[in-house]
């Protein structure tokens, strides 16, 4: 997988996008970056936790797949930024935030068409 291709196209979708983070099911980042011009609100270690954290969510989710059905992503809004959560095939995640203003639907709807 070429991951810094991904990164490109993912960002191409809309100028709304300010992060995306490619990694595996484990955490270990494969591909990440900011837009250029986008402020950082997180320190490199806040980022790296946020990150941790989102995986770890998955991981638990993941229990459940079998009853429920397997994960299509997950979306978190806050005051400041919009994140998506999603896996790429089966060994990957997507980590992706994005401004409040983005239209988060139309954005996952491009990204379930990028899946791997």
């Amino acid at each position: 997988m070429n991951y810094q291709n991904l990164h490109k196209k993912i960002m191409s979708m809309s100028p709304t996008i300010r992060y995306v983070t490619i990694c595996d099911t484990n955490g270990r980042v494969k591909y990440s970056g900011h837009r250029k011009g986008v402020k950082n609100l997180l320190t490199t270690s806040e980022s790296r936790n946020s990150l941790r954290l989102a995986v770890t969510a998955w991981k638990v989710r993941s229990k459940l797949f079998r009853k429920i059905g397997k994960g299509r992503y997950v979306l978190a809004e806050y005051a400041k930024i919009k994140r998506i959560t999603m896996p790429l095939g089966n060994k990957h995640l997507l980590y992706i935030t994005t401004s409040t203003a983005a239209n988060h639907a139309k954005i996952i709807k491009r990204l379930v068409r990028l899946r791997l």
